[in-house]
């Protein structure tokens, strides 16, 4: 008798029963794994509504204790769970479960780091009594609420990326409405849960997935929202700023084209297991994974060929197994896109050291090519595929020239032993972030974490998000015992 899969109805307080539901379906074999009610115009217009009028109360506030009450309880919850959580994470998003864990453990810390951040918040004293203009008055800043929060999640770290987008709402006291990646709403879904079971009263974070893009289009422009946090594709994501209405903050997340130089004097033994975990993780689907690697002459074909060799020993399979290194893409049509890609490259001239080849019709084998044309768009656009380009190249500089040749600006790196050139990488590349002797996907939870250029606005990591979440309101008080 088959297993009945879960079901997810609305969690918008007030919502009529939905009309439409849509099936999750796991991306390494196809299979339902849930099932999940869609929100209609009209629920949509609930959830905003609810949130206008959380946002518009001062009474209703939850008080910080309250607050921070709930977040601890919420993180302890997700301890207990850990590995439920990690392994759904898995099964929707593809991600191995070893990284699912890691992830989990991420998720868990944003939890607290947000506590963390509110416990050491502080508001500022303005300069006064300066002139005879600021004479006889004081001045202080404190911190509250911007108003509603929006957030369109992607589906790569379903669990963590929604702890950064909504723990940080409820840490600052924000109604939050959450839109999830429709491919990978579950791990969402669980975490507002959680969220209710520790005391997180429904109306101020409500999840939901639409039932078509022009009811997602009704949330981005409704006046009432106050930030929007995005992380997705470059193409979305500025349309979708240019749709908010006025007032409205935005943080835009999207992807790179990451790269990594090599200088010739760098420790091969320290590179390249970083250059393969950084590149191949999650089957690439990574928005700073390692994608361009412009490696010294001297030392480039022996790089690509121990690049190759550490691929080759990676295992590609169902990622909820604990051995597992590398799950399906998302999509089959992500398959054909990226095979598509690897083709061009090597049809224009790319050598393939391995791989380049779909494993069935869900996953692509980890490839190594060397030394793809600059105008191909393995070269040039994000593939989010598990795809690690070698260049070789005459010189820093020419590395440094051709790394920043492209609209995107996030996170680049550089393995030297020489502090001369890390310090040039260092001033030199066009990125938010430089790492020395480190892969381009490295990333710790309360670090300022976005791109510039096309890669995205404003700047993420917990703390950030807190602050780009809040407004800081100035009071100045004017007395005559304050002149002195």
């Amino acid at each position: 008798m088959p297993t009945k899969i879960p079901h997810f109805p609305l969690m918008i307080p007030g919502a009529a029963r939905a009309a439409n539901r849509a099936n999750v379906d796991a991306p390494w074999d196809g299979n339902p794994i849930a099932t999940i009610d869609l929100a209609d115009a009209a629920a949509v217009d609930q959830a905003l509504a609810t949130a206008a009028r959380l946002a518009g109360d001062r009474d209703a506030r939850l008080p910080l204790p309250e607050r921070l009450e709930i977040l601890a309880r919420t993180a302890k919850i997700m301890s207990e769970r850990r590995e439920e959580l990690a392994m759904e994470s898995a099964r929707e998003g593809g991600k191995p479960l070893t990284d699912s864990l890691v992830e989990a453990d991420r998720a868990i810390d944003g939890v607290n780091l947000c506590i963390e951040t509110m416990r050491g918040q502080a508001g500022r004293e303005i300069p006064m009594n300066l002139n005879k203009a600021s004479a006889g008055r004081i001045a202080y800043t404190r911190h509250e609420p911007a108003g509603v929060v929006l957030a369109f999640s992607a589906f790569n770290h379903p669990l963590n990326l929604i702890v950064h987008q909504v723990a940080p709402a409820v840490a600052t006291g924000c109604p939050s409405i959450v839109k999830p990646a429709a491919v990978t709403p579950l791990s969402c879904m669980r975490f507002v849960s959680i969220l209710r079971e520790a005391g997180l009263p429904d109306e101020w974070c409500q999840p939901l997935v639409t039932d078509t893009h022009e009811t997602a289009n009704r949330l981005v422009t409704d006046p009432h929202i106050a930030f929007f946090t995005f992380i997705g594709s470059g193409a979305v994501g500025w349309k979708l700023r240019s749709a908010l209405p006025p007032g409205a903050h935005c943080a835009l997340e999207h992807g790179g084209v990451a790269p990594v130089l090599v200088c010739k004097d760098a420790d091969l033994d320290d590179a390249v297991p970083l250059l393969a975990k950084g590149g191949l993780y999650h089957a690439g689907q990574v928005c700073v994974s390692v994608q361009r690697v412009f490696a010294e002459r001297a030392v480039a074909r022996k790089l690509a060929e121990r690049l190759r060799d550490a691929a080759a020993n990676m295992t590609v399979g169902d990622p909820t197994s604990a051995a597992t290194d590398i799950g399906p893409l998302i999509r089959e049509s992500e398959v054909q896109r990226v095979h598509e890609w690897v083709r061009e490259a090597i049809d224009a001239g790319a050598e393939p050291l391995i791989g380049a080849e779909p494993i069935g019709s869900r996953a692509y084998a980890p490839t190594i090519l060397f030394d793809p044309p600059p105008h191909v768009r393995a070269s040039t656009h994000e593939i989010f595929g598990p795809v690690i380009c070698v260049y070789p190249v005459d010189g820093l500089d020419e590395a440094i020239e051709r790394a920043n040749a492209l609209p995107y600006a996030f996170q680049a790196a550089i393995f030297t032993a020489n502090i001369d050139n890390a310090l040039r990488a260092s001033d030199r590349l066009a990125a938010a972030a430089v790492l020395i002797n480190d892969q381009t996907a490295f990333r710790v939870d309360w670090m300022p974490f976005g791109g510039y250029r096309e890669s995205g606005l404003g700047m993420g990591g917990i703390p950030n998000t807190i602050a780009d979440m809040q407004i800081e309101r100035l009071t100045v008080f004017r007395s005559k015992e304050l002149i002195r």
